[in-house]
C-alpha cells in the first residue's frame, strides 16, 4: 500500500518525482487559473519563465481548474521535482477552505494520474489560515491523506500478459508545521483507515472462484486474529446445532458450504457495546430465482458489507477507542443446483421466526436476519448492519448514495457520518403497509411482499430485518447496492471495482460512540 509522510520542506526543493499544487477556477471577466495557498515557492520559480509565469502556463495547457482535473507541466530545473502537476478545486471558497470531499477527489486524482512515481508530494489548502485550529488541521490532512492513498489503489488483479504502472509508493504531505501533534496524529489514522478500505476492495475485486464461504472466512479470521481480536468460525455442522436456519438454508445450492465469523473487539472500561452485521454472499446466482445473465458476473461484490466490517474491525483494533464492538458476517453462496432452497419453501431461522420463501434471489435478507438475531443476543446499546441487499436501493438513489432504514436518530447519525466521511447515505421509511403486504399464510412472514413485486423493494427489505432486530436496540441498515461496487471509470479516488464503502463512515461512528458518556 501507499506510505503517507508529512514535511515542512520548501515545496520547491522536495526530491520527489512530482510536486501537486491546487489551482482555482476563478471567473475575473475572462476566465483564469488561481493558484491554491502553499504553492507560492512554486510559482515563483516558474515566475521568470517565457509565457507568463506557473498559471498562464497552465491556461495555455487547457487547465480550467475543474475540480479534480489534472494538468502536467515539466519543470525543466525550476524547482527540485521533475514534474509540476496543477490539480484542479473548483471555484476558489469566499473565506474558507475546499470542502474535505473536494479535497479528496483532488488529492486522489492526481495520484490516480501519477502511477509509476516512485515519490509524490501533495501541497494543498488544508484551511483558509496561516494558522489552522488543530481541528482544521486534522480535517484537511486526513482528507488529503484518505483521497492520496485511495486514489493510488490498484487491484494486483490476475494478469499475465502486458504491464501497467505501479501504483504510486509514496506520498508526502506538505503541511507547514509537520511536527504538529494534529498532524501526525491525522497522517496515521488516515493510514489505518485506508489500510481497512484497501483490504475491503481487495477482497471484493476477488475472483468469486477464489473467495468461496470458506477461504472468505479463513481469511477474515486470519486477519482479524492477526489484529489480536477475538475470533470464532462457525462451519457448516455448528450452524446446524446453533439453528441458523436463514444461513444453512441459502448455502444449500453450492458445494462450498457456508460460514459465520464472529469477530469481537473489548476493551477494558467501555462503556458502550456496538454490533455490526455484514452480509457475505460471495457469490449470487439468484438461486432458483436465477438472476438475468447481463451483468451478473458484479455478484462477487455481493460480499461487500461483510468484507466492510471485518475490515473496519481491524482498523478499531489499531486505533483502540473505549467502546466494545462484535462483528458478525455470515457467508455463503447462493447457487442454482438440485439441492438448493426453493420458492415455497419454509425456513426456520435462527431465533425461530418461520419465514416463507417467495424469491430466492432476496438471500442476503435470509442470512442477515440469523446474525442480526444472533448479534442482539449480545445487548448492544447500538446495531449496525451492512448489506448490498436490494437493487431497489439503485433504482432510488443511484450508484453512489446509500440507503439507511431503522432507528430514526441512529440512521441520521449514519447520514451525518457518511456526509462527513465522503460517504453520502441517505433516511428511508420503513411503511407499514409494506410490513402487513409480507403476511403468510403458513409461516410467520413471507420473505418479499409478493402485492408490491419491485415496488419499494429496498423498504421490504429493511422492513423483514426490522424483525430481527431486539427491542431496545438502535439499530440501521445500510444498503450499499449501490455505492459498493463502481463499475465505471476511474474517478477522484474511486478505481474501477470495489469501493470500500462504508468503512470510513463506521469507524467514525464507532469513534463517536466511543466518545459518548
Amino acid at each position: 500500500m501507499t506510505a503517507l509522510n508529512l514535511v515542512d520542506t520548501d515545496p520547491a526543493e522536495l526530491t520527489v518525482d512530482a510536486v501537486v499544487v491546487g489551482v482555482y477556477a476563478h471567473d475575473g471577466g475572462d476566465t483564469k487559473l488561481l493558484l491554491a495557498s502553499g504553492a507560492e515557492s512554486v510559482a515563483a520559480a516558474f515566475s521568470d519563465r517565457p509565457g507568463g509565469g506557473l498559471a498562464e502556463t497552465l491556461r495555455t495547457l487547457g487547465a480550467t481548474g475543474a475540480v479534480g482535473e489534472v494538468t502536467k507541466v515539466a519543470a525543466f530545473g525550476a524547482v527540485t521535482a521533475p514534474l509540476v502537476v496543477a490539480v484542479g478545486l473548483g471555484p476558489e471558497p469566499a473565506g474558507a477552505a475546499p470542502a474535505a470531499e473536494t479535497l479528496r477527489r483532488a488529492a486522489g486524482a492526481a495520484t490516480r494520474a501519477l502511477a509509476g512515481s516512485a515519490s509524490v508530494a501533495l501541497v494543498l489548502p488544508l484551511s483558509d489560515r496561516d494558522t489552522p485550529t488543530d481541528d482544521e488541521l486534522t480535517a484537511g490532512v486526513r482528507a488529503v491523506a484518505e483521497g492520496a492513498v485511495l486514489g493510488a489503489y490498484r487491484f494486483a488483479g490476475y494478469k499475465t500478459k502486458g504491464t501497467r504502472p505501479d501504483p504510486v509508493r509514496k506520498v508526502v504531505l506538505h503541511v507547514p508545521d509537520a511536527a504538529a501533534r494534529p498532524a501526525k496524529a491525522a497522517v496515521k489514522r488516515s493510514g489505518t483507515v485506508t489500510a481497512a478500505v484497501t483490504r475491503t476492495r481487495d477482497w471484493i475485486n476477488t475472483a468469486p472462484n477464489d473467495l468461496r464461504p470458506p477461504q472468505f472466512a479463513e481469511q477474515a479470521a486470519e486477519a482479524a486474529r492477526a489484529a489480536q481480536l477475538d475470533v470464532s468460525v462457525l462451519d457448516e455442522k455448528a450452524l446446524a446445532k446453533q439453528g441458523y436456519g436463514g444461513i444453512l438454508a441459502v448455502g444449500l445450492g453450492s458445494a462450498a458450504a457456508p460460514r459465520m465469523v464472529r469477530i469481537a473487539y473489548e476493551p477494558a472500561g467501555a462503556t458502550r457495546r456496538v454490533a455490526l452485521v455484514g452480509k457475505g454472499i460471495t457469490f449470487d446466482t439468484g438461486g432458483v430465482s436465477i438472476k438475468p445473465a447481463q451483468g451478473m458476473w458484479e455478484m462477487k461484490s455481493d460480499m461487500s458489507g461483510a468484507a466492510a466490517v471485518v475490515s473496519t474491525m481491524i482498523a478499531i483494533a489499531a486505533l483502540k477507542p473505549k467502546v466494545a464492538v462484535v462483528a458478525y458476517a455470515p457467508m455463503a453462496e447462493n447457487m442454482a443446483s438440485g439441492s438448493a432452497y426453493r420458492p415455497g419453501d419454509v425456513v426456520t431461522m435462527y431465533n425461530g421466526h418461520k419465514v416463507e420463501v417467495l424469491n430466492t434471489d432476496a438471500e442476503g435478507r435470509m442470512i442477515l436476519g440469523d446474525a442480526i438475531a444472533r448479534a442482539c443476543e449480545d445487548e448492544p446499546d447500538y446495531l449496525f448492519e451492512v448489506s448490498t441487499l436490494t437493487g431497489g436501493q439503485v433504482i432510488a438513489l443511484g450508484k453512489r448514495i446509500a440507503g439507511v432504514m431503522g432507528t430514526p436518530e441512529l440512521c441520521d447519525r449514519v447520514r451525518d457520518a457518511g456526509d462527513r466521511a465522503g460517504e453520502p447515505a441517505w433516511p428511508m421509511p420503513l411503511p407499514e403497509d409494506v410490513r402487513k403486504g409480507m403476511d403468510s399464510e403458513v409461516a410467520d412472514i413471507s420473505q418479499v411482499n409478493a402485492g408490491m413485486d419491485r415496488a419499494g423493494h429496498m423498504l421490504q427489505g429493511g422492513v423483514f430485518l426490522s424483525e430481527f432486530v431486539a427491542e431496545g436496540v438502535q439499530w440501521a441498515h445500510i444498503d450499499i447496492a449501490g455505492p459498493s461496487y463502481h463499475s465505471g471509470e476511474a474517478f477522484g479516488y474511486w478505481a474501477k471495482g470495489g469501493t470500500g464503502v462504508p468503512v470510513r463512515t463506521l469507524i467514525s461512528l464507532l469513534e463517536e460512540i466511543a466518545e459518548e458518556r
